[in-house]
């Protein structure tokens, strides 16, 4: 998406989880929400979505208090309502009805003017796979460094 502004992203999600498929979708929002969220004020660490009842919906998703939202300000984490299409839903009913599979929030972005969650369907890490996988990027980082230096002193 080339009109893609992202306001939080979950950067733990990808040290704990293995992503498996990605997810767009529409987020249900109050006035105040929407206004905090052009501040950049939201935090999505420990959120996750669940389906219920047909519907899918946000838990712990924080997003501040609007400042200059009197009385009529919202609930921080309030629960909620993703916009997806009921083809969608069922597709990740079935794929979150599997053992190890839960739902996941990356991002959250305007796009067009409009809010979005990206949302992954992902599996858990072990704490071994934790280390594997922090020991690759350390090693691929160590690489990198040794090339770049390797490149400085070649040319004149």
């Amino acid at each position: 998406m080339s009109d893609e502004q992202p306001i939080a992203i979950n950067r733990r999600a990808f040290h704990d989880y293995f992503i498996e498929e990605r997810y767009h979708a529409g987020i249900s929002l109050v006035g105040t929400e929407v206004k905090s969220l052009r501040e950049g004020k939201a935090n999505l660490q420990d959120s996750f979505a669940r389906i219920e009842k047909g519907e899918v919906f946000l838990y712990n998703a924080h997003v501040a208090s609007y400042r200059y939202g009197n009385r009529c300000n919202h609930d921080p984490t309030r629960t909620r309502k993703l916009l997806f299409k009921r083809a969608e839903i069922e597709r990740l009913f079935g794929r979150t009805q599997r053992r190890g599979f839960t739902l996941i929030p990356l991002k959250i972005y305007f796009s067009h003017g409009w809010v979005k969650v990206e949302l992954a369907l992902a599996r858990g890490k072990k704490l071994y796979d934790k280390r594997e996988t922090t020991a690759r990027k350390s090693s691929e980082r160590e690489i990198q460094k040794t090339l770049k230096e390797r490149n400085r002193t070649v040319r004149p």
